[in-house]
């Protein structure tokens, strides 16, 4: 089996994740791979009823993006620590859109990420990011179910 050079994880940053990134640096340690932390958020919509100035979307856009990059750097540390080559990606769009066109344009090998293991009617109303990804890559996507 070829290694894997590039292994990219998605993260929402919940606990569901945890498992998938213990998951994805144990992978990037073993096959010597890039590891790439990615977070896509959806950038603040305007409400069809009301209207926001510009720089009050701006403003919380920013913010946005600022609390993923913190939360990134976090993760980047913790991977560095455990022994991975890690690189963040903070991507903005719908998730699993974002994800894999992160995966395409960076190489990824592999993609990582956790479920949150909604079935039934919560995962058809809610959706699932990681069926949407598995779906939709050019490469193997490995899903890890949430503790």
């Amino acid at each position: 089996m070829t290694p894997f050079r590039r292994i990219l994880y998605a993260t929402d940053f919940s606990d569901a994740s945890a498992a998938a990134f213990a998951k994805a640096i144990e992978m990037a340690r073993s096959n010597d791979a890039e590891l790439l932390i990615a977070h896509a958020y959806l950038p603040p919509s305007l409400w069809a009823d009301g209207f926001v100035a510009p720089a009050v979307y701006q403003q919380v856009d920013a913010g946005m993006r600022e609390e993923a990059e913190k939360k990134l750097e976090a993760l980047e540390e913790s991977a560095r620590k455990a022994g991975a080559r890690p690189r963040t990606l903070v991507l903005l769009g719908a998730p699993y859109e974002a994800i894999v066109q992160a995966a395409a344009e960076n190489n990824a090998d592999l993609v990582v990420l956790g479920t949150h293991g909604r079935t039934g009617a919560a995962r058809f109303f809610l959706g699932s990011v990681a069926s949407r990804v598995i779906s939709s890559a050019h490469c193997p996507v490995l899903t890890i179910r949430g503790r």
